[in-house]
């Protein structure tokens, strides 16, 4: 019986699975169409000679922009503490009953165009440890009371019963040195707004979430907060809250809105009330310039030389290679 056009042999492969398949057999064999640059030794002497050109300028314009920088950097921990606790540190920070207020002189070297930014620097201080960083709830920051995820808290969770906010041992241990600047019989102003990240402020902390519950312990770890304002704008809580990264850092205090004059002389009185001395932390009041590349920090700037530097030494042996073999090989022709 004739079954009209059926055949019982297999159909033939289309075009696009032999396209296909082609293509799968030349990416597993590397045969796909592919840039192959020549590095010649011209090619390769060029690209140095033309990374090194670049960098050093870059190097030169970074460290000199970080050099324009000036900076006052003082150490307060030691010379804050009365001479009949020198040997009792810890038991002098520890005691309510002893004041804890202090008086520096700051001499202005350079010119200081504002605004000037006062920073507190603390050393050998783990904001990193891993107990520590995970000690907080970013949901009861931005929700208040109504969050219940607070059990990395722990053990600033709760006191008496009750919850505290901001719970955890980030903001239990929140700086609370205090600085006051006079230059010559007028207080120098210092604005303490704007100092902590605005996207921390809009959307990390509670415009409707106050303090509660908060330092009210046997063990006090830091500063207080007014509890009539809302954490997102007690802006000392959510610069300190941002943990750093290394064992020494600063967080920003203020800044000073006035430009400071070579040879001023700055009165500092200051609280020492910070306890660092438990974990032989140290701590320094820093005023600081800025440029358009930031703050003092000379690493980009040798970095970008010695990288620079490194690429022209290469390009210069290689191209004294090239030139001794290039020789060797038109003897050995002759």
């Amino acid at each position: 019986m004739d079954h009209g056009t059926r055949s019982d042999q297999p159909s033939c492969p289309t075009r696009m699975s032999l396209w296909r398949k082609e293509a799968i057999n030349k990416f597993t064999q590397q045969n796909l169409p592919a840039c192959k640059p020549v590095l010649t030794p011209a090619w390769v002497i060029l690209t140095f000679l033309l990374i090194g050109t670049i960098f050093i300028p870059i190097g030169l314009v970074s460290l000199h922009a970080s050099r324009s920088v000036v900076e006052i950097v003082d150490r307060y921990d030691i010379d804050c503490v009365p001479e009949q606790f020198k040997s009792n540190k810890l038991g002098y920070i520890k005691d309510s009953s002893y004041p804890k207020n202090c008086s520096r002189t700051l001499k202005v070297n350079r010119y200081m165009k504002a605004p000037i930014y006062i920073y507190y620097q603390l050393d050998n201080y783990y904001q990193n440890h891993r107990r520590y960083v995970k000690s907080r709830s970013d949901q009861q920051l931005l929700h208040g009371l109504g969050s219940n995820k607070t059990s990395l808290c722990k053990p600033e969770q709760s006191n008496n019963g009750l919850p505290i906010v901001p719970c955890g041992l980030v903001a239990w241990s929140l700086f609370n040195d205090t600085y006051k600047f006079i230059r010559g019989k007028s207080e120098l102003n210092v604005n303490r707004k704007n100092i902590a990240w605005k996207s921390d402020r809009d959307h990390k902390f509670g415009k409707h979430v106050y303090p509660f519950n908060f330092q009210s312990g046997t063990l006090i770890g830091g500063g207080k907060l007014n509890s009539s304002v809302p954490l997102s704008d007690q802006e000392d809580l959510i610069v300190w809250m941002r943990t750093a990264a290394l064992p020494s850092f600063r967080k920003l205090y203020g800044r000073i809105e006035e430009n400071l004059h070579a040879n001023d002389v700055i009165v500092v009185n200051l609280m020492n009330n910070y306890n660092t001395y438990s974990f032989g932390g140290k701590k320094k009041l820093v005023l600081s310039t800025s440029s358009w590349l930031g703050g003092k920090n000379d690493f980009p700037g040798f970095a970008y030389i010695f990288v620079g530097s490194y690429c022209i030494v290469i390009a210069i042996v290689f191209m004294l290679l090239h030139v001794k073999y290039s020789r060797n090989t038109h003897v050995g022709y002759n």
